[in-house]
C-alpha cells in the first residue's frame, strides 16, 4: 500500500480502514474515491472531471446478472459528491448507440439517447462525458484536470513529451470536443495501445483507470506526480514566464489599492448583469500578472474547456501602474473606460466571426478575470461562489502555462474550437435549466449589528433572498457566533463578518473595504445598529446623550455617507435603509434622548433622500416598534424603564405593546426584514424618502 510519503505533488489521503468499511460496495468506494480526488485542487477543479466504476446488478425488469455504469452526473463536484450526483446506465445498451451513431456531425442527439440507458431511475443526468467512461472496459475510470498533466497536454510538442515520459505507457487523443466520438476515440486509443495506464487528451486532461477504486486511485496520483516533477525540474532550470516585469505592492498597499478599485470593476462589469466580485492576491497570480510573459500569455487564452467557461476566453489586463493615485473616481473612471470598450468589442468580434446560424445569442460581453499587475485579480460573477471558482479556474490555467512555458511553449485552443465549447447548445441548454435568479441576486447588503435581533433577521431575510451579506458587530463573541450560524444555514460564499463600532470612521471604512476585496462593493445599506437609554429628564445625564447621539445619529451618518461613496464608485445607483422607530414620530415619557435621536434619524434620512436621488441611491426608513425578541437593546435597565414609566413589570412587556396597537399585534425581528426585502425586493425602485411603520398600528406615530 502506499503512503502519503511517496507523494510530494499531490495528496493521497486514502484511509485503509475507512475503505474497509466500505469492502464489497463498489459505488459507496466509487463516491470514496471521488472525494479524496476532488478534495485536492491539483487534481481537478471545482465542478470538474468524472469518474466512474461498473459493477454486475440484476436487471430489474428479467432478473438476469447485468453490467451497470455509475459515472458522475451532469453538474456537481467531485470533492462534495454523493450518491443522488451519479448516473447508472445499462453498459450494453450504451454499447449499441453505436448501431445509431450517425457521426459527428450529429453528436449532440446522442446526449438525449443516453436516457434511453439509464439503469437507475434515481439517476442523475447522463453528462456529456458518459460515453467516455463507457467504451473503455476497465472497471474504475478517472477523468481528471490536474494542472501538471494538462501543461504537458497544452504543450506545443505534447504528443512526443507524453510518449518520451510515459515510454508510451499513455495514450494521446487529440483535442476534440467532449461527446460521444471522443468516447470512440479513446476506445481506439487503447485498442492501439494494449497495456497502457492511460490516455492524455490533447488541451484538455488526464484518463486513468484500475480494476478496484484503489488501484485506480493510486495510477492516477502516480502518473500526475510524475508529469508534476517533470514539470518542476524543467521549471527550476529556467526564469518563470521570462521573470520580473513589475514589482508587486506591499501586502499592505495592495489590499488597500484593490479595496478602492474593486467598486470600480464591478460598476464596468455590471452593465449587463450585476456582479458580485472576488480578490485575490495569491503568490502564483502575482508571479503572471507581474511577469516579462504577461502581454503575450494573457491574449491566447486558456486550453482545458472547464478552464475558459469559466473565466472567458481572455483576461482583461489593466495598464494602471500599482500606485496609481485612485482618490479621483471620476479620473480613474475614464482612464477605464476605453479599456472596457476595447473588451467588449474584442468579445462581439470573437462572437461574430465564429458564430454559427444556430448558435445561442451573444451573452454578457464584459471580462470576468481583470488582472492588475503589482496588485493581483479580480473576477466578476453573477453571484460570490462562481466569481471564487472563476478565481481558481484561472489560477488552474497560470499553473498550466507555467508548465507548458518551463518544458516546451505554451499553446491555447484555436478561438474556433473555444467558441464551439463556449456556444455549444447543449450547455445553452443547461444554462437555460439553471433555476431563475432570486430577487436580490447579484446585490451586496451591508447591515450594521446584525450579529443579533432585527439586523440578524434582516441579514438572514437578505440572504435567503439571494444576496452576500456584511455581517458585522461591535461584539466579537456575538459576532462570532452568529458567523458560525450563518455558515450552517449559507456556507462561506453568501457572507463575510467584519468588527464595526459605528461612531469610529476609520472602522466604517474598513468595513467597507472588506466588501470590496470579498464581493466587490455593496448595494444596500442597512442602519440598524443602536441602543436605547429610557430615564427621566432628570436622571439623564450627558454621557447618556452623548452615547445615542453618537451610536444612532453620527453612527447612521458616517454608514451612509462611506456606503455612497462606493455606490458612487459602481454607478449603479443603491438602497439606503434606516432602522428609526415610531418613537421618531410619537412623544412619550422618559424618553428625551432616545425618542429626539431617532427624531435626528428620520429626518437625516429625509435629507439623505433629497440630496442621492440623482445618484438613483434611495433611501427609505422602517419604524418599528417593541421588537423585544433577540434584542439587546431590551436587555436589563431598558425594559426596566419602559416598564416603569408604563407602571407595569418587564413580563407584561409584550402583551402591553400588542395590546396598544390597531391590530393586536407582537411584533417580531422577521416582520423588519419584511419590511427592509420590501423596498428593496424590485417592486419600489421608483421610490424613496418614504417611512414604513411596522408597529402594528400606532395612529399617534402615523405619518401623515
Amino acid at each position: 500500500m502506499k503512503q502519503a510519503s511517496d507523494f510530494t505533488h499531490v495528496s493521497y489521503l486514502w484511509d485503509d480502514a475507512k475503505a474497509a468499511s466500505m469492502a464489497g460496495d463498489e459505488v459507496a468506494l466509487l463516491i470514496y474515491r471521488s472525494n479524496l480526488l476532488g478534495a485536492d485542487l491539483r487534481l481537478t477543479n471545482y465542478g470538474g472531471g468524472n469518474t466512474s466504476c461498473k459493477v454486475m446488478a440484476k436487471d430489474p425488469l428479467t432478473g438476469e446478472d447485468t453490467e451497470v455504469m455509475w459515472v458522475k452526473g451532469s453538474g456537481g463536484d467531485l470533492g462534495t459528491l454523493k450518491k443522488s450526483g451519479l448516473s447508472a446506465l445499462y453498459v450494453n445498451r450504451l454499447h449499441n448507440l453505436q448501431k445509431v451513431y450517425r457521426g459527428i456531425a450529429h453528436e449532440d442527439e446522442m446526449v438525449a439517447l443516453f436516457n434511453h440507458c439509464i439503469f437507475d431511475l434515481d439517476s442523475k443526468a447522463p453528462s456529456i462525458d458518459t460515453p467516455l467512461h463507457g467504451f473503455l472496459p476497465f472497471k474504475h475510470i478517472d477523468h481528471l484536470h490536474p494542472d501538471a498533466a494538462i501543461a504537458i497536454a497544452a504543450a506545443k510538442d505534447g504528443k512526443k513529451i507524453t510518449q518520451e515520459l510515459f515510454k508510451g505507457t499513455i495514450g494521446w487523443v487529440d483535442w476534440q470536443r467532449p461527446g460521444f466520438d471522443l468516447g470512440l476515440q479513446l476506445k481506439a486509443c487503447l485498442e492501439e495501445n494494449p497495456g497502457i495506464r492511460g490516455i492524455m487528451l490533447g488541451s484538455h486532461g488526464l484518463f486513468t483507470w484500475g480494476d478496484t477504486a484503489y488501484e485506480s486511485y493510486v495510477n492516477t496520483l502516480e502518473v500526475i506526480e510524475q508529469c508534476a516533477v517533470f514539470i518542476e525540474t524543467a521549471v527550476a532550470s529556467k526564469k518563470v514566464f521570462e521573470g520580473e516585469k513589475i514589482t508587486t505592492l506591499p501586502k499592505e498597499k495592495r489590499i488597500a489599492q484593490a479595496a478602492a478599485l474593486a467598486p470600480v470593476l464591478r460598476g464596468f462589469c455590471s452593465t449587463h448583469t450585476q456582479m458580485v466580485g472576488h480578490f485575490t492576491d495569491d503568490e502564483r497570480v502575482l508571479t503572471f500578472i507581474n511577469s516579462q510573459a504577461l502581454g503575450r500569455l494573457a491574449p491566447m487564452g486558456t486550453s482545458c474547456p472547464d478552464h475558459f467557461l469559466r473565466t472567458k476566453i481572455s483576461p482583461l489586463v489593466l495598464t494602471l501602474s500599482p500606485d496609481e493615485d485612485l482618490t479621483d473616481v471620476n479620473a480613474i473612471q475614464q482612464q477605464l473606460a476605453p479599456a472596457f470598450e476595447a473588451y467588449r468589442k474584442m468579445y462581439a468580434d470573437y462572437y461574430d466571426s465564429c458564430k454559427h446560424a444556430n448558435s445561442p445569442a451573444m451573452r454578457d460581453a464584459n471580462p470576468v478575470v481583470i488582472l492588475y499587475p503589482g496588485v493581483g485579480m479580480f473576477t466578476f460573477a453573477a453571484n460570490k461562489q462562481t466569481a471564487r471558482v472563476a478565481a481558481e479556474f484561472y489560477i488552474n490555467a497560470i499553473n498550466v502555462m507555467r508548465g507548458a512555458e518551463a518544458i516546451s511553449a505554451y499553446t491555447s485552443l484555436p478561438r474556433q474550437e473555444a467558441f464551439n465549447i463556449e456556444y455549444w447548445l447543449l450547455e445553452e441548454a443547461k444554462l437555460q435549466r439553471m433555476p431563475r435568479p432570486k430577487a436580490l441576486s447579484g446585490r451586496v447588503a451591508l447591515v450594521t449589528g446584525s450579529a443579533g435581533g432585527i439586523g440578524k433577521a434582516i441579514a438572514k431575510k437578505m440572504a435567503e433572498e439571494g444576496a452576500c451579506i456584511v455581517v458585522n458587530d461591535n461584539d466579537a463573541d456575538r459576532l462570532s457566533k452568529a458567523a458560525a450560524e450563518l455558515q450552517q444555514q449559507y456556507g462561506k460564499d453568501v457572507f463575510t463578518t467584519v468588527l464595526l463600532d459605528v461612531t469610529d470612521g476609520d472602522a466604517v471604512r474598513n468595513a467597507y473595504n472588506q466588501a470590496a476585496l470579498y464581493f466587490g462593493g455593496v448595494d444596500i445599506v442597512v442602519n440598524c445598529a443602536g441602543l436605547s437609554i429610557s430615564k427621566p429628564l432628570e436622571e439623564h445625564t450627558e454621557k447618556d446623550w452623548d452615547l445615542l447621539y453618537d451610536v444612532l445619529v453620527k453612527g447612521q451618518f458616517l454608514v451612509t455617507q462611506a456606503g455612497v461613496n462606493v455606490m458612487r464608485k459602481q454607478g449603479t445607483g443603491g438602497d439606503v435603509i434606516n432602522i428609526v422607530s415610531k418613537n421618531a414620530l410619537m412623544s412619550g415619557p422618559n424618553n428625551a434622548g432616545y425618542g429626539s435621536a431617532k427624531a435626528a434619524q428620520l429626518h437625516l434620512s429625509r435629507l439623505n433622500a433629497a440630496e442621492l436621488g440623482k445618484d438613483k441611491i434611495r433611501v427609505n426608513v422602517v419604524n418599528p416598534d417593541a421588537v423585544i425578541t433577540d434584542s439587546k437593546i431590551w436587555e436589563g435597565a431598558w425594559a426596566e424603564g419602559r416598564a416603569k414609566a408604563y407602571q407595569i413589570t418587564v413580563a407584561e412587556l409584550p402583551a402591553y405593546y400588542a395590546k396598544r396597537t390597531l391590530l393586536n399585534e407582537i411584533i417580531h425581528p422577521s416582520d423588519i426584514a419584511d419590511a427592509c426585502f420590501a423596498l428593496v425586493g424590485g417592486l419600489l425602485t421608483k421610490s424613496t424618502g418614504n417611512v414604513l411603520n411596522v408597529d402594528g398600528g400606532i395612529a399617534a406615530a402615523f405619518v401623515r
